[in-house]
């Protein structure tokens, strides 16, 4: 983490434009989805998402993002450090080319699945409230259709 705040590490990946416009992006989700709590994102290749997917969930498959609460229960009173996120660009593209919009866009909506799961939401559990919530942030911030309503389109 950075003394800034947020950070993203691009590992394997080239693009300037890409990492200021998501440095910003993380930069808003840390103060209006996190209300403060910094957290870090890896931007990476589908093969160490697979990697990071089979060493921490057991499951030997690329994935778009992963999280990583910083505590079990990373609760948005608790303060402090909100967890890590991984991001595979090759997933991001063919997303944002299968739904019509830029990678940056993906990213976005990745990035903001990923830190509502830092903030302790799980949609497979949660009766709706992080499908909600992700459906309120995606209005707020003008984003596209995210990964809940996808699957349940």
């Amino acid at each position: 983490m950075s003394p800034e705040g947020s950070s993203i590490t691009f590992r394997s990946v080239r693009g300037a434009s890409l990492r200021r416009s998501t440095e910003r992006f993380a930069k808003t989700l840390e103060w209006r989805v996190a209300k403060g709590r910094p957290f870090a994102c890896l931007i990476t290749t589908d093969s160490e998402l697979r990697r990071l997917n089979r060493e921490f969930r057991g499951k030997d498959a690329a994935t778009d993002v992963l999280s990583f609460p910083a505590t079990e229960m990373a609760e948005p009173a608790a303060g402090g450090y909100l967890g890590d996120l991984a991001i595979s660009l090759g997933r991001a593209r063919a997303q944002a080319a299968a739904f019509g919009h830029t990678v940056e866009r993906e990213i976005q909506i990745l990035m903001l699945h990923g830190v509502l799961h830092l903030l302790g939401m799980d949609h497979e559990r949660d009766r709706g409230r992080m499908a909600r919530a992700e459906k309120q942030w995606r209005a707020r911030l003008s984003l596209p259709a995210g990964l809940i309503e996808r699957v349940q389109a």
